[in-house]
């Protein structure tokens, strides 16, 4: 989740757990402890392609962070020297505000790599939007009533409100888009035969909404993609097919970025040889036809032979039109 959803959440728990006893600073500590594990961007990892699949990987380990919350707890409380009786709920903070920003992360389809350094596949249910106001906003609102009311009951609770309505929209997230998904796959069987084996299945919520879903259907010959929104009136999807060169890596298995992104995007990903001969491999799960936000630079053609070159992150423009579009395909399929 984007920065300012990670502090509000840290921020409404240190509230939750310490704000009573004392005040702002359990607000403040909350929500600059849920912002520790996204500063591993400021590391690098020796490589476009190591940058991109390494990031909510050490940082975002729930083993990592387990383990750091008895010395944090410890710093804090050796800061507030006031405060000698009330270590365990200082450690209570620390491990909620750090373990959950990874926690919430995995909601997102980015990847988070929950229980590093063990070979466990990277979460990412896809079922929230990286950025989505109505699980933000009750957040901040609880946490600013707390606060306004100098911790009197009515704030305090107005602060739990807003835990338990954000907590609630994630469970209402997965169950779209399980809904989604059961419509997805009556539509699949339903043109079965008519177009190449289908191969995976993925799901996940539009910019800022969970009402519209975008649906993504792996193929020997390519993918399609298509969207559903809650309102519409049936149960269809519209897929368009678009073409990948997956060939073109024949010969690459064992050339580190290629095999990477193909597990870190557990398959969402397409292929393409632009006209300049470089072979690039876009990540299909985050962003839309055609402008995604991750891509790679991987090989280039060199005569009739694709060669393995250095990784590089190919820049896509932020097409804000089509995220309108797609705002606008919440109420009606026109757009």
């Amino acid at each position: 989740m984007d920065s300012v959803t990670q502090i509000a959440l840290g921020a409404a728990l240190g509230q939750a757990v310490l704000g009573h006893k004392v005040g702002y600073r359990a607000v403040l500590w909350g929500g600059a402890l849920a912002t520790l594990p996204d500063l591993d961007v400021f590391v690098s990892m020796g490589g476009a392609v190591a940058d991109f699949t390494y990031h909510r990987s050490f940082s975002h380990s729930l083993i990592t962070l387990t383990l750091l919350t008895p010395l944090l707890a410890w710093l804090i409380n050796k800061l507030h020297g006031q405060y000698p009786d009330l270590q365990r709920r200082w450690l209570l903070l620390v491990w909620l505000a750090l373990v959950t920003h990874p926690i919430l992360d995995s909601f997102t389809i980015y990847g988070t790599q929950l229980f590093w350094p063990l070979p466990v596949e990277p979460t990412g249910s896809g079922s929230i939007f990286i950025i989505d106001p109505l699980y933000t906003v009750p957040l901040l609102l609880g946490v600013v009533l707390a606060l306004a009311s100098r911790q009197a009951d009515w704030g305090r609770k107005m602060n739990r409100v807003g835990l338990a309505f954000s907590s609630l929209y994630l469970i209402w997230g997965l169950t779209a888009q399980a809904y989604v998904t059961g419509i997805a796959e009556e539509n699949l069987a339903a043109s079965a035969g008519k177009n190449t084996p289908d191969k995976e299945l993925l799901v996940t919520a539009g910019p800022f909404n969970t009402l519209l879903w975008r649906v993504l259907v792996m193929q020997d010959d390519g993918y399609l993609e298509g969207y559903y929104s809650l309102f519409d009136p049936d149960r269809q999807i519209e897929f368009k097919h678009y073409s990948s060169q997956p060939e073109l890596l024949s010969g690459l298995q064992d050339h580190w970025p290629v095999s990477r992104l193909q597990w870190f995007s557990k398959g969402f990903f397409k292929v393409e040889h632009t006209g300049n001969d470089d072979v690039i491999i876009s990540d299909l799960r985050m962003g839309a036809e055609p402008a995604y936000v991750f891509t790679f630079k991987v090989a280039e053609q060199q005569g009739e032979d694709i060669v393995p070159v250095t990784d590089q992150r190919i820049e896509q423009p932020r097409d804000w039109g089509l995220a309108k579009q797609l705002l606008q395909r919440i109420v009606s399929r026109d757009n």
